[in-house]
């Protein structure tokens, strides 16, 4: 049986902030990739774990399909803009013993909260996303995908990057996860995916961090990830002392919606082991 879906949302001094939840519990806040909304975690909402209240939140600037105008984002963010606005959802949640988690840009957002020192969770999922700085041809791609948000919109921006987020098996057997993927880029206004391009060119590199990471990690990646792939994620696995890593056979970039069963076979025997 599905679990019902809420959205709700809190009034900031820095704006408001959105979000899906499922499930009662422990929080469990995941943070979306880009340039998607915290939609992307669907299947997980629709089934959250037994004992956790899922939490998804769409970053600043982002939206769901169906959701507000999230207004303009400021002129310029850093990661650790979007990192403060997810801290201040967790302590909204009263977030003591929360595990939180993010896949690629939100992957960025976590690692950039584990810097900033502001919240300590109980536990970290880190999916299919890197702990390096982008490299030079990553900027030019990322300059490439502003000019095209900024000139034809998110519906290029989609149609530019839908071949890097699926994984082969996901574009030749599953149509519609393509489609759905389609659907929550196109929902961004172009504004915000400009800003979230800045801020993860801008981003520092998180390399030293992982080895200071004493809390339970899970490291995930989709075994046809071409954006980050399985050895970016062993290179993770290695540096976080005592971390779990999980192959999601048939999957891309986006591996909780293209194989969400494996993703939440893994997700659930982690967080069986996460301390209370």
């Amino acid at each position: 049986m599905m679990a019902a879906m809420v959205a709700r949302e809190l009034s900031t001094a820095r704006g408001p902030i959105r979000w899906l939840e499922a499930g009662e519990g422990r929080p469990l806040v995941l943070v979306h990739a880009f340039p998607l909304s915290g939609a992307m975690w669907r299947p997980q909402l629709e089934r959250p774990p037994r004992g956790w209240r899922l939490v998804a939140p769409d970053l600043r600037g982002f939206r769901r399909p169906g959701a507000p105008d999230p207004g303009e984002p400021p002129d310029r963010l850093a990661i650790d803009d979007y990192a403060a606005d997810i801290e201040a959802l967790v302590d909204a949640l009263d977030g003591g013993g929360a595990v939180i988690g993010g896949l690629s840009m939100g992957g960025y957002v976590v690692l950039a909260m584990l810097r900033r020192a502001r919240v300590r969770p109980a536990g970290l999922i880190l999916a299919d996303t890197r702990a390096e700085a982008d490299s030079e041809e990553a900027r030019a791609r990322r300059r490439r995908l502003q000019e095209l948000a900024a000139t034809e919109g998110a519906a290029a921006v989609a149609r530019e990057m839908l071949p890097a987020l699926l994984g082969e098996t996901t574009r030749r057997e599953r149509p519609a996860i393509a489609a759905e993927v389609r659907a929550l880029i196109e929902a961004n206004p172009p504004a915000a995916i400009r800003a979230a391009l800045a801020a993860m060119m801008d981003r520092p590199d998180s390399t030293g961090l992982l080895g200071r990471i004493d809390v339970p990690t899970l490291v995930v990646v989709g075994a046809e990830d071409t954006t980050t792939p399985r050895e970016t994620a062993e290179r993770l696995h290695r540096a976080i002392a005592g971390s779990r890593l999980a192959v999601v056979e048939g999957a891309g970039h986006l591996s909780n919606l293209e194989n969400p069963h494996a993703f939440g076979v893994a997700l659930e025997a982690f967080l069986a082991g996460c301390a209370a």
